[in-house]
């Protein structure tokens, strides 16, 4: 998050920046990165500048308690971001392998973590693609932390931000991939709305599809305040939360095939996991928490039984032992210097 220019003095007040995280947290839900800026120089993350960047993890001690890192142990880092997880991880000892979309995340982290030399290793790349980058079963923990970084919804130029005015992109991997524009501008009505209910949650997706096709007639969106401008129209005046704040999570999600990107991210973590090694998840919102959820349950249960079967079955799927039944959440403690984490949710299991 950027400390505003307008009130540089609130710059090292926790309290003032624990209530512009609460303000950050209300209107863009899903945002996994923490930045505090505090240079004068105005330069964008990325731009390589290291106080650009603070990162601070959420359930970090749960984390490093369900990896359990130590020296000779690999751990696969699927959203490596900011470094902040690997940091400690490789502060433990482990091994690291990171991995990002963002070529920008890749360099800043890269820069950040040589301090550990041959014991880390970066690979641009989606994490449902790590077959490609570690040997099966070669792994002793995989962490994947979901959602958007912070310094991404910083950037304008970026196009996840309903609240600057940037290009209408929203890839986390710009040298990919269509951009939020083309899906605004080429989708149907039937489809965009699909996609705001599907992934948004958006009540008013029909109505929201049916403006932007009409506007979209006149002129091709081509800005982030153009879009959120249209749904605002719609949806009135602001309460709480943007107006375009599921319809910019949707889109996002939508742009970067982010649900089908964790069903594949875990089919294959179960593949480069070694018996005895775990997973841990990372979730901000309920749709891939649920997806986590099932995928786990589904392969974690031993028999199978159906009312016309005479017995029970071995559960052919069976691969995981759950550590803990129900998600962990923020302690409170930790809920009192980082309110963000108060969405997060934390999965993990063990492979068998």
């Amino acid at each position: 998050m950027l400390t505003p220019a307008f009130i540089p003095a609130l710059a090292g007040s926790t309290d003032c920046l624990a209530v512009l995280g609460r303000m950050v947290d209300s209107v863009v839900p899903g945002w996994r990165g923490h930045v505090f800026h505090n240079s004068s120089s105005g330069e964008q993350a990325g731009g390589g500048n290291e106080q650009e960047f603070y990162h601070k993890p959420v359930l970090m001690d749960e984390v490093l308690a369900g990896l359990e890192p130590e020296e000779d142990k690999l751990i696969l880092d699927g959203t490596l971001g900011g470094g902040g997880h690997s940091e400690r991880l490789l502060e433990a000892g482990a091994h690291v392998v990171g991995m990002d979309r963002d070529g920008d995340a890749l360099a800043y982290a890269g820069k950040r973590l040589e301090v550990f030399g041959d014991r880390f290793r970066a690979e641009q790349g989606n994490f449902s693609e790590m077959r490609s980058v570690v040997p099966a079963r070669s792994v002793d923990g995989v962490l994947l932390d979901l959602g958007v970084s912070s310094w991404q919804l910083d950037q304008a130029g970026r196009g996840f931000s309903f609240q600057k005015d940037g290009p209408l992109d929203m890839r986390m991997d710009q040298a990919a991939g269509e951009t939020a524009a083309d899906w605004v501008n080429q989708r149907s009505a039937e489809d965009l709305a699909n996609i705001f209910f599907q992934y948004g949650e958006e009540k008013a997706s029909r109505r929201i599809a049916a403006a932007i096709v009409r506007a979209r007639e006149e002129e091709e969106f081509t800005t982030t305040l153009q879009l959120a401008s249209c749904v605002e129209k719609v949806m009135g005046g602001r309460g709480r939360k943007h107006p375009a704040t599921r319809v910019f999570q949707a889109l996002r999600m939508a742009v970067n095939t982010e649900l089908d990107s964790v069903t594949a991210g875990l089919e294959a973590a179960e593949d480069v996991i070694k018996p005895g090694g775990v997973l841990a998840v990372i979730t901000f919102h309920s749709l891939e928490d649920r997806l986590v959820k099932q995928f786990l349950k589904k392969r974690s249960v031993k028999f199978l039984d159906r009312p016309e079967w005479p017995e029970p079955r071995p559960n052919p799927d069976l691969a995981w032992d759950l550590v803990s039944r129900k998600a962990i959440a923020a302690t409170e403690g930790e809920l009192a210097q980082n309110t963000r984490a108060r969405s997060a949710k934390l999965r993990l299991a063990k492979r068998r």
